[in-house]
Formats: structure tokens, C-alpha cells, sequence
């Protein structure tokens, strides 16, 4: 037959082929009815009322204390489970409690004897873990383990404990009115320090609001010095480069009418060419021939003579007018390029002077062959050996400028082909 329990309960089986008798909490077993026995014992917990009354301390001091403790068959611990059946097997809950309840009382009373009364009072914890410690390892040995232990209660007949609280009580009232007071002080002192702060502080915004408010104009000044300088470069520099824009575009404006009058001069060039070879083709006598072709060689000479000197004459002009317009714009910038010229001529040295000569070498062109262009007529008788006419006319005039390389080394000492060469 099977029989089964809850967990808070044990069974034991005994009798044939139990030897020794077989322990179960909470299951089943199946038990041979007449051979064999099966009893119960409960594993509940029981909670016990621990009162040891009027029982007398160290110093002796009667006192009555109550305990309160919670303690249990422990059905899991086979050893335990073991002994607890055979001092408790067939017993109540009630008389296992009695019996747990004086061994608790005796080992209480015990540990109050050893104490005095301040010491139970005033470390409760102390006293619960020593009764539990002491009851633990008694009990253990009857199969209970103890759960817990709690100092419930402490009282006595003599107004012990009420003397006790009297003397402090007295002494928490006199702490209470030293800290009230020392409080009022340190409220007054903390009100007195915090109005001071306040003023303090007070005044110390109003000083950081000044500094504040004068780093603010000063600031501002400075940016609006800043943005007004920036202003006025900007207007400067876009006047500077409108000026530049226009001159440019004048000297571009320039350029094309003497490339207009090259190829006019260019024009002419091959129209006396073609009559040249027109001439040489029609006339039949040599002499005469020759005689027209000087003629007409001359005439063309002259013609160029004049055509180049007005296309020079009015590159001039237009340079002038050019120069008249960008005068203006240059007479603003003309302090700084004065620096810069200078600070190029002292960088460069012959360099920026043989610059300046190359400059003015089409000014010396003009000035030689000046004369050439004040003449009226030019009459020109070849031997027969080298150029002749208009070619001769020009190699006479370069010949003269290709001396002027001398002539400015003897005058500066500044040499144009060694320059030339070294910046090359």
C-alpha cells in the first residue's frame, strides 16, 4: 500500500526488511501492511514565547525578559531528522514545543546572569545572537534547528530601567536646550554672514555689470575702427582697380590703332613692291628704269617716313590722353609705387636701371630719327655696293642705336648685355 506526505511532514517506515527504519519527508512510500509500521512526525515551524521572569543579573538586578524564537525539525539533515525521531517520534506538536521552549528558557536565563541589565538593554543584538548561538548547539543535538531569536520585551519590578531612562532622558532635554540654543546662535551668526554675502555680492555684480558694460564699448569702438578701416580699403581698392580696369583698357585701345597702323604701313610696303616689280617689268630702258624706280624708292621712303611718324605722333597722342586719364587714379596709388619702385630699384639694382633705358630707347629712336622726318625730300645715289634706298635709310638709323649700348655703359658703367644675360 502507498502512503504519502506533504513537505512539512516525515514518514518512517519500520519493521521487515526495514532495519534500519526508513525516513522520508515529504513523498511517497510503499509500506507492507502487518509486516510493516508507518509513522508521522510534523516539520512545521513553532514559534515559541520565551519568558524568563524576575531572574537576576551580574550585579544582581532582577529582571524579566521575553524572548520570541522560531525553530523546526530539520527534515532535510538525514543525522538530524534521525534524532529528532527518536526523542520526538509519537509526540505532539505541543509537547515537542514545551520541550524546545524549556531548553530555550534555561539557556536565556543563563546568558541573563552573565549580564547586566545596561548590557541586555542597550545591545539587544548582542544578547539575541549569544541565545541563539548557545540554543542552536543545543538543540541540534535533538534534531531542531533554530530559525530565530528575537528580544521581544525587558522589564523590571524596581524601576531600574525607569531611573535609567530617567537620568537619560535628563540628558537628551539638557542636549536638546544646549543644541537649541547653539542652533539659534549659528542661525543668528549664518544670517549675519549671509546678509554680508548678499551686500557683497550685491555690490560685486554691480561692479562685474560696469566692467562688463565698459569692455562692451571698448570692444565696440575697436570693431567699429576695424569694420571702418576695412570700409575705406575696400573703397580704395576698388577705386585703384576701376583705374587700373580703364587704363588697361586704354592701353589695349592703343595697342590695336598701332597694330591698325602697322598693317597699313604693311599695305603700303607691298603696294610699293608690286609698283617696283610693275616698273621693272614695263620700262625698257635700264637707265631710265633705274632713274623711276629711285625716284619712286624715295617717294616710297618718304611716305613710309611720314606714315610711320604719324602713326608714332598719334600713338603718342593717344598715350598722352591715356596717361591724362589714368592720372587721376595713379596719383593715389602713386606713394606706394614710389615705395615699391624704390624698393625694386634697390633689389634689383642694374637691372631696374637697364629697364628704365630699354624704356627709352624708342624715345631716343624718335629723337634720332627726328631730323629724317623733318625733311622734305630725300635724294639717295647708290654705288652699287650694299643696300640702298629706304633699307639704307633704316640701317643708318639702327646703326646709330645699336651704339647706344656703348654710350650708356660709358655713362651709368651699368653694362646691358651682362645684365640681360645674369636676370636671363
Amino acid at each position: 500500500m502507498f502512503y504519502t506526505c506533504g513537505p512539512n511532514e516525515a514518514m518512517v517506515v519500520s519493521g521487515f526488511c526495514r532495519s534500519p527504519p526508513m525516513m522520508i519527508a515529504g513523498g511517497r512510500v510503499f509500506v507492507i501492511p502487518c509486516i510493516q509500521q508507518i509513522q508521522r512526525i510534523s516539520l512545521n515551524t513553532l514559534t515559541l514565547n520565551v519568558k524568563s521572569d524576575k531572574v537576576y543579573t551580574r550585579h544582581g538586578v532582577p529582571i524579566s525578559v521575553t524572548g520570541i524564537a522560531q525553530m523546526k525539525i530539520q527534515g532535510q539533515n538525514k543525522q538530524m531528522l534521525a534524532a529528532a525521531c527518536q526523542m520526538f517520534m509519537g509526540k505532539s506538536e505541543g509537547e515537542i514545543a514545551q520541550i524546545a521552549l524549556e531548553t530555550l528558557e534555561g539557556h536565556q536565563r543563563a546568558i541573563i546572569a552573565h549580564l547586566t541589565v545596561e548590557e541586555i538593554y542597550k545591545d539587544r543584538k548582542k544578547f539575541s545572537e549569544q541565545v541563539f548561538k548557545v540554543a542552536s548547539s543545543d538543540l541540534v543535538n535533538m534534531g531542531i534547528s533554530v530559525v530565530s531569536y528575537t528580544l521581544k520585551d525587558v522589564h523590571d519590578d524596581q524601576d531600574y530601567l525607569h531611573s535609567l531612562g530617567k537620568a537619560r532622558t535628563a540628558q537628551v532635554q539638557k542636549d536638546a536646550r544646549i543644541g537649541e540654543a547653539q542652533n539659534k546662535r549659528d542661525a543668528v551668526i549664518r544670517e549675519a554672514h549671509a546678509m554680508q554675502e548678499k551686500v557683497s555680492a550685491q555690490y560685486k555684480n554691480e561692479i562685474d555689470m560696469a566692467k562688463a558694460q565698459r569692455d562692451y564699448e571698448l570692444k565696440k569702438a575697436a570693431y567699429d575702427i576695424e569694420v571702418n578701416t576695412k570700409k575705406a580699403e575696400s573703397e580704395m581698392a576698388y577705386q585703384l582697380q576701376v583705374a587700373k580696369t580703364k587704363q588697361r583698357i586704354e592701353e589695349e585701345k592703343m595697342q590695336v590703332q598701332v597694330v591698325e597702323r602697322t598693317q597699313q604701313i604693311m599695305l603700303q610696303e607691298q603696294e610699293i613692291t608690286r609698283r617696283e616689280k610693275e616698273l621693272e617689268a614695263k620700262v625698257k630702258k635700264p637707265a631710265e628704269a633705274e632713274k623711276y624706280r629711285l625716284e619712286k624708292l624715295a617717294e616710297a621712303q618718304r611716305l613710309k617716313l611720314i606714315m610711320e611718324a604719324e602713326a608714332e605722333a598719334e600713338s603718342i597722342r593717344m598715350r598722352g590722353e591715356a596717361e591724362a586719364f589714368a592720372v587721376e587714379a595713379k596719383g593715389r596709388a602713386e606713394a606706394e609705387q614710389m615705395a615699391k619702385k624704390a624698393e625694386a630699384f634697390q633689389q634689383y639694382k642694374d637691372g631696374a636701371m637697364v629697364d628704365m633705358l630699354l624704356e627709352k630707347l624708342p624715345l631716343m629712336a624718335e629723337e634720332i630719327s627726328k631730323p629724317l622726318c623733318e625733311a622734305n625730300k630725300v635724294t639717295m645715289v647708290s654705288s652699287g655696293l650694299g643696300e640702298v634706298g629706304a633699307a639704307k635709310l633704316s640701317g643708318e638709323v639702327l646703326d646709330i642705336m645699336t651704339r647706344l649700348p656703348d654710350a650708356v655703359e660709358k655713362l651709368t658703367g651699368v653694362s646691358i648685355s651682362q645684365v640681360t644675360s645674369r636676370t636671363g
